[in-house]
């Protein structure tokens, strides 16, 4: 009799710890598989935030190159009316014509006396003080375009990383659900303890994984 009850009782305990087995891996499957979901959309919103950053970014770099074009055309046309010895038209342009960021820039490159320094900078061009407003909001722009981008890739990685513990759990549900089909005992604890060790390296990967 005692027999019989240690059989029952061991019975109960097995179909109790694969129901529990089959009840966490199902939790944690369902975890992997919305965090994975989330994680994709993750991917796919910095992506395509990067791509507008891209945009933005060859926007302000074209405004950029044509603000220099106009610069380097309107201080020649300076340096025609300096070697003509037109004072009124070199006024004329320094005042009117030249663009407020070109101004600062030439300004500084006149206190370095370039007709009589041979030290000095050729151009305002080489100067420290010129500088493009739209060509540095374009190098932001590209910066900020590759770190969501970066962030876009290392999305995407975690998610098929959740996938991949997804795929992991369900092994666990096909170990589970199996071995209650053994008449073996002994290879019905052999398959729990192999789903559960499976289930537990499992969850300890998903410790190591970021979660949204």
């Amino acid at each position: 009799m005692r027999v019989v009850d240690r059989s029952r009782n061991l019975h109960e305990r097995v179909e109790l710890w694969s129901a529990a087995l089959l009840a966490a891996a199902t939790l944690t499957t369902a975890y992997s598989a919305y965090q994975a979901t989330r994680w994709g959309g993750q991917q796919s919103t910095r992506f395509t935030q990067a791509g507008a950053a891209r945009t933005e970014s060859a926007k302000a770099q074209s405004r950029g190159f044509s603000f220099v074009t106009i610069d380097a055309d309107l201080f020649t046309q300076f340096v025609v009316a300096y070697s003509q010895g037109n004072k009124q038209l070199e006024r004329l342009f320094v005042q009117r014509f030249f663009r407020d960021e070109f101004r600062h820039a030439f300004s500084a490159w006149r206190k370095t006396r370039p007709s009589t320094n041979p030290q000095s900078p050729a151009t305002p061009f080489s100067m420290k003080q010129y500088k493009v407003a739209d060509l540095e909001e374009s190098e932001q722009l590209e910066d900020e375009a590759l770190q969501l981008f970066e962030e876009g890739r290392e999305a995407n990685q975690t998610a098929d990383n959740y996938v991949l513990a997804t795929i992991f759990f369900a092994a666990v549900l096909f170990f589970g659900g199996l071995s209650v089909k053994f008449g073996s005992r002994r290879l019905v604890i052999a398959t729990l303890v192999f789903g559960s060790l499976m289930f537990l390296g499992g969850v300890a990967r998903l410790a190591t994984l970021p979660f949204l």
